[in-house]
């Protein structure tokens, strides 16, 4: 085995143009690292989620310029001659390397490629696809993930995440690449490749400040790009809109690919809001807000009335942003869109406006798809409960993907118009809670070392499945291999739980965690903290049950 493994990584090594992956694979040669050959040589990764994803590396099991140039092969393969793609990166390590090697690869290929001018936002490469009239466009970045990951993202003609059968083409097209036949020329090598220039990103922030963000502009913010690249298009959406400038968080204003002051990336990762919270506290801020690192995903907090404040949940804000939108357009063929991870809020909402709705496989790729099969529609919202939101007018959503950086405008639009009226988001939610109940999430999830115990555990529950969780019966299991309501199938199991309950368990599309993802609706008759209560209280309680039944 180790001969083959040897053999393959040398191979590598003759095509291989970064000097880093270059000196990596030399150290793993002489003498032979068997194991960790084996790690990088003994599986690919597989260009699932929209594209690739992983960690940096030499090898085809890691992220690197020559894994970067044969998907760029492949892309361009399947795209043919003169088509045109958008490129746009973020500030993730090898990012900016990554983007040029892709816009040459495909320049070579006889495509017109044209790189974005500097690291911005994954929302402004998906919106310049549609509006430039691209064929394709990738997004180099690895969103909240690790520091030590990276990725290439693939956006098709309409300016939304490619999904199958385009997903399946592009991947057979990348194996079939030659690893001899990749260039080893500089990527500063431009051939035909075009930057673009500040136009793109003025066109961006015209059509995102032209979304419904009422009158109100009296709104204090705490804000944190979380060292991503968010922060200077947010800074300049929000005072094309009218708005002061949020208050940034020095210690997380810049890029910076390592991450210095957070153990992971993500507004959702315990300990990550820490700081900013810590600023909002100060500025006595009405909401803090924060974007992943490539700010296609936005979070928000609330103040409180004793100067602490509370985090929103992503199904939370996609009740109170699907509301609002919805009352902000018109017209029959509305659709709003949501995943079979999120709650079951949005299609009550929907019910009571007379708004179709549409519940589609986890991931935007599929939200932007969304159909209910009743003719032509425009997706008005989308939004999956990892803090992604698409809003738009009735002409549709500027931009067809996850947006943090609208998103943040149309929540400090809404706390706006709040505070004005002498209330708060929360005000909002409680009068959704009272009108359609109480819809309470909360999410296990597990991260995990070895992939192998993800599947472990799925199989046992569906060897095992429990009866009971939380006390509540299991009313039903429905098996997502198998495609349930019409959708494709997915990995994943949904267990529907007496008195309008949910769990779905599934594994991360680009992470190694196993996720579940639970739901429990109280009827509001009396006071919203004893609905509350009884919500965290019956969560709790599904979660430990299902803790045991995936042997955790």
């Amino acid at each position: 085995m180790h001969e083959d493994l040897e053999q393959q990584a040398r191979a590598w090594l003759i095509h291989d143009p970064d000097p880093h992956t270059r000196a990596e694979l030399t150290a793993l040669l002489d003498p032979l690292d068997e194991d960790a050959l084996r790690e990088r040589f003994a599986h690919k990764l597989e260009f699932g989620t929209a594209g690739l994803r992983g960690e940096l590396g030499a090898g085809p099991n890691r992220m690197n310029r020559v894994t970067v140039m044969r998907a760029a092969t492949g892309l361009a393969r399947v795209l043919g001659p003169n088509k045109h793609v958008v490129i746009g990166y973020d500030g993730r390590h090898n990012s900016d390397i990554f983007a040029r090697d892709t816009a040459t690869v495909l320049a070579r290929a006889g495509l017109k490629a044209a790189i974005l001018p500097g690291l911005l936002p994954t929302p402004v490469l998906a919106f310049a696809v549609r509006h430039l009239g691209a064929d394709a466009g990738v997004m180099v970045t690895a969103s909240h993930n690790p520091p030590r990951d990276n990725g290439f993202k693939v956006y098709w003609s309409d300016g939304s995440q490619i999904a199958a059968p385009v997903d399946k083409e592009i991947s057979a097209a990348i194996d079939s690449v030659d690893l001899a036949s990749q260039p080893l020329q500089s990527s500063s090598d431009r051939l035909t490749w075009t930057q673009l220039g500040q136009e793109i990103i003025t066109a961006y922030l015209d059509a995102i400040t032209a979304l419904p963000l009422g009158t109100a502009r009296d709104l204090t913010i705490a804000y944190t790009p979380l060292h991503g690249v968010g922060a200077a298009t947010l800074t300049a959406a929000f005072l094309s809109a009218g708005f002061t400038a949020p208050a940034i968080l020095e210690a997380q204003a810049t890029p910076d690919p390592n991450f210095p002051t957070v153990v992971f990336p993500n507004p959702e990762e315990p300990g990550a809001m820490d700081l900013v919270l810590e600023l909002a506290g100060r500025l006595g801020a009405d909401i803090v807000l924060a974007n992943d690192p490539d700010a296609d995903r936005c979070a928000v907090g609330v103040a409180l009335p004793d100067g602490r404040y509370r985090m929103l949940t992503g199904d939370e804000v996609g009740g109170l942003l699907a509301e609002y939108v919805i009352q902000h357009t018109a017209g029959d063929a509305r659709l709003v869109a949501t995943t079979i991870a999120s709650s079951s809020l949005l299609a009550k909402i929907a019910s009571a406006h007379g708004v179709r709705y549409a519940e589609t496989l986890t991931g935007f790729k599929w939200i932007m798809k969304a159909d209910d099969g009743r003719g032509p529609r425009t997706l008005v919202f989308g939004y999956e409960e990892a803090l992604g939101y698409s809003a738009g007018t009735d002409a549709g959503p500027p931009v067809c993907d996850k947006d943090g950086i609208s998103a943040a405008l149309l929540l400090a639009g809404m706390a706006a118009q709040a505070k004005e009226e002498g209330r708060t988001l929360l005000d909002y939610l409680d009068d959704q809670a009272r009108r359609y109940g109480l819809h309470a999430t909360s999410q296990l999830t597990v991260r995990v070392d070895n992939p192998s115990f993800i599947e472990g555990a799925m199989a046992r529950l569906r060897a095992a499945p429990p009866a009971r969780l939380g006390g509540r019966a299991v009313q039903a299991i429905e098996d997502l291999n198998h495609g349930v309501g019409g959708l494709p199938p997915t990995e994943g199991l949904r267990c529907r739980l007496s008195g309008d309950a949910r769990v779905v368990v599934r594994p991360s599309g680009t992470e190694p965690k196993l996720k579940c993802y639970l739901e429990v609706v109280i009827p509001v008759t009396g006071e919203i903290c004893e609905a509350r209560a009884r919500a965290t209280g019956d969560l709790d309680a599904i979660k430990v049950d299902i803790s045991a039944a995936l042997g955790l």
